[in-house]
C-alpha cells in the first residue's frame, strides 16, 4: 500500500515502522510544520489515508480526503458530534471511512466480552457498575473514546444506566455510569469495567503494552478499507 499519515505524533510514527517493516511505503507524512503540503495532489499520490489527529481537526481531514476521492482511517477520537454530518457527506462523495476509537484487536475484542457481560448482569441491579480509563498526559479528549465505547455497551443492556459523567459529584447517581478518566505520564492504555455488589466483585480488563497493536489493526483495517464505498467500523471488518 501507498500511504498517507495525517498526523505525525507517536501513533503516526508507530504505524510508519511497522508498514515499511511489512513492505508498504509512505507517501505522505502531514504534521502541523508542514500543514502546507497537505494538497489534493499530494492525498492523490497514496492509496489510503491513516488520520490520528487532533478532534477539532478530524471533520476537515476526513472531508480532504473524501473531496480527493481517497479512503480513509481514522482513530482520532472526540469529534463524534459530527458523526452523522461525516456519513453525509461520505455518502454525497462517495468516499469511504474506516473509523474507531481503538484500533487494537485485543481492545475490539474486549468490547465484545463487555457487551456479553453486561447482558448477563442486566438482572443483577445490585451491582454498582464503573469504568475506569488510564492514558497519556497529551491525550486530550476525556473520556477517552474506548471508554465511551465500553459505556454505551453497558448503557444499552442496563436497566438503570441513562448516561455516562466522568463528574466525581455524579458518580453515586444511579441513572449515570461513572468513567474516571486518569491522564498519566508515559502510559499506554487501560480499561476496567467493574461490577461491585457487597459481597463481591467481577472486573474485566485491557492493559496495552505498547502502540504496537494500534498499528497493526490500523493497518489491516486500512488494507481492508481499500475498493470499498461507505463508512465501517472495527466490528464490520473483524466479522468480514
Amino acid at each position: 500500500m501507498n500511504i498517507a499519515l495525517i498526523g505525525y505524533g507517536k501513533m503516526g510514527k508507530e504505524i510508519e515502522q511497522l508498514a515499511v517493516s511489512m513492505g508498504h511505503q509512505i507517501v505522505l507524512k502531514i504534521n502541523r510544520e508542514n500543514i502546507a503540503h497537505f494538497t489534493y495532489e499530494n492525498i492523490k499520490k497514496a492509496d489510503v489515508a491513516i488520520e490520528f489527529t487532533q478532534p477539532a481537526a478530524a471533520f476537515y481531514n476526513i472531508s480532504k480526503c473524501f473531496d480527493s476521492g481517497i479512503p480513509v482511517v481514522t482513530g482520532t477520537t472526540g469529534w463524534y458530534n459530527q458523526l452523522n454530518e461525516v456519513k453525509e457527506l461520505c455518502e454525497m462523495k462517495n468516499g469511504s471511512l474506516l473509523f474507531a476509537s481503538n484500533f487494537s484487536i485485543g481492545v475490539n475484542l474486549f468490547f465484545e466480552l463487555n457487551k456479553k457481560l453486561a447482558e448477563l448482569m442486566k438482572p443483577f441491579s445490585d451491582y454498582t457498575i464503573s469504568i475506569e480509563e488510564i492514558h497519556h498526559t497529551q491525550k486530550l479528549d476525556k473520556p477517552s473514546g474506548t471508554a465511551i465505547t465500553l459505556a454505551n455497551a453497558i448503557i444499552s443492556s442496563s436497566p438503570l444506566k441513562k448516561n455516562f459523567t466522568i463528574n466525581e459529584a455524579d458518580k453515586n447517581q444511579e441513572e449515570k455510569l461513572f468513567i474516571n478518566s486518569i491522564r498519566k505520564e508515559n502510559v499506554v492504555g487501560t480499561h476496567v469495567v467493574t461490577y461491585q455488589s457487597e459481597i463481591d466483585k467481577i472486573e474485566i480488563k485491557h492493559e496495552a503494552f505498547s502502540r504496537k497493536g494500534f498499528a497493526q489493526g490500523a493497518l489491516l483495517a486500512s488494507k481492508w478499507l481499500i475498493g470499498k464505498k461507505g463508512v465501517f467500523e472495527m466490528k464490520d471488518f473483524l466479522r468480514s
